[in-house]
């Protein structure tokens, strides 16, 4: 936690997570995704020029909302995004769900190589486990 100026504005915040900008900016930009995505709704076909256009807001606001799974689109929609790691075309998130599956895959195989085996001997039980040893000072 410390004391840091706002990205966009300059003003000195005390800051403690998150996106590196005042409370005052940050209610200021709500106010612009709420204004972002009602027209989204009423405009369903609309591309990501024209969301801008109409909203006034930067594409690279739009498509970090669209990351973060907070704006969603249509499978029809024109706008669309980059998956992170293969590159195709997505709607939401970060990852297609392709490279979802894998990563989910991925980390199942870690987690099961860490496992211990069943059957395996070198467990340890309360009678195998550690103990206290004392000195006789005869």
């Amino acid at each position: 936690m410390g004391i840091i100026n706002c990205k966009k504005c300059g003003r000195m915040f005390n800051y403690i997570t998150g996106n590196k900008i005042c409370p005052a900016c940050k209610e200021e930009e709500e106010a612009v995704f709420q204004k972002v995505k009602k027209f989204v709704q009423d405009n369903k076909k609309a591309s990501m020029d024209e969301i801008c256009a109409e909203c006034e807001v930067e594409p690279k606001l739009v498509k970090q909302w669209i990351r973060e799974e907070r704006l969603f689109f249509a499978d029809d929609s024109p706008v669309k995004i980059s998956c992170e790691r293969c590159g195709c075309q997505i709607s939401s998130g970060r990852f297609c769900d392709k490279c979802k599956k894998e990563a989910a895959g991925n980390f199942e195989n870690l987690i099961n190589a860490n496992r211990p085996k069943p059957g395996n001997s070198d467990r340890t039980d309360a009678r195998n486990g550690i103990r206290m040893h004392t000195r006789d000072d005869a």
